[in-house]
């Protein structure tokens, strides 16, 4: 059964070649964004377009994916990642710093590299719980945000982990350059975060959506934007990106969420500035409270480091 996938083209991708706009709104890669494009699926308004072609902001892009089996016969392929290191390996758990472009795990229209495939390709011995090709894995990231993940490596981790993940028991910490100075300038966002209704692949806040808590703090403000750290109580999908959005500061360098493209040429970013930084939790084995890191990606960095001029 054919799987379509269809969004207007933000400002922030106006002239932008169709296989990047592809890309950047629905985490496929190059390679198979171009792919889809030469056979045909995918379109403009309508109109079958090329990868090379360029896009309009407001036009509707369309891509269709067929003969598309269900997400379960999705299979892991051991690919080494280039860029993604182990912080943290035992026999229970193995925690990863995740580069920009990697999924968490193998899903249908994806065909880049993920986590999974990438500790499989590097030997390590993964939780068999779970659907197949999400084995061991308690907690996502976007492709677009890099940062720390947990992987399970025992039966009994993934277990324990999935349960304090869902009861909230985990500390999750991310850093997000967002537009604007928020107010007020320490807070919280609560709103319910849902599908949105005219667009699959975007989320929005809606009265129907799920509870969705947002905790942040602002560490350093540039004028332009502002460094803020945030503190999830709950896990929505784009959560982060959406509750920003809704206040009127998206994250620096997202489209899909209305962020400034002046802003994001300036700071030279490719994708949204949004880093998961820390993590903390009790430890499945051993019952240790245990605490992990990752500092900024150069790209990040180098976005910080412009404001900073």
């Amino acid at each position: 059964m054919a799987d379509v996938r269809c969004l207007p083209v933000p400002e922030g991708l106006a002239d932008e070649r169709v296989d990047a706009a592809l890309a950047r709104l629905f985490g496929f890669s190059r390679t198979k964004a171009a792919d889809l494009a030469a056979q045909g699926a995918v379109t403009v308004d309508g109109r079958p377009v090329g990868k090379s072609d360029r896009v309009a902001a407001g036009a509707v892009l369309e891509v269709v994916l067929p003969d598309v089996d269900a997400p379960a016969g999705v299979e892991v392929v051991a690919e080494p990642v280039p860029g993604m290191s182990v912080v943290y390996d035992d026999d229970d758990i193995v925690v990863v710093d995740k580069p920009v472009g990697v999924a968490a795990h193998p899903s249908v229209g994806w065909s880049g590299p993920t986590v999974v495939g990438g500790l499989a390709a590097a030997g390590y011995r993964i939780s068999t719980s779970g659907a197949s090709e999400r084995q061991g894995i308690v907690s996502r990231l976007d492709v677009g945000t890099s940062g720390l993940m947990v992987v399970c490596k025992s039966e009994y981790a993934y277990s324990m982990l999935k349960r304090a993940f869902r009861d909230r028991r985990v500390d999750k910490t991310y850093h997000a350059l967002v537009q604007g100075l928020p107010d007020p300038v320490v807070g919280t966002i609560d709103a319910p975060i849902g599908r949105h209704p005219a667009y699959d692949y975007k989320y929005a806040v809606m009265k129907s959506g799920k509870h969705a808590v947002t905790h942040y703090e602002v560490v350093e403000a540039f004028g332009p934007a502002s460094l803020v750290e945030v503190h999830l109580e709950t896990g929505r999908t784009h959560q982060i990106r959406v509750h920003f959005a809704a206040t009127r500061h998206p994250c620096a360098g997202d489209p899909l969420y209305g962020s400034d493209p002046v802003l994001a040429r300036r700071l030279r970013l490719e994708r949204q500035w949004l880093h998961a930084t820390g993590l903390g939790f009790d430890h499945p084995g051993s019952g240790e409270y245990v605490t992990f890191s990752s500092t900024y990606p150069a790209d990040l960095q180098q976005a910080l480091d412009i404001l900073s001029d």
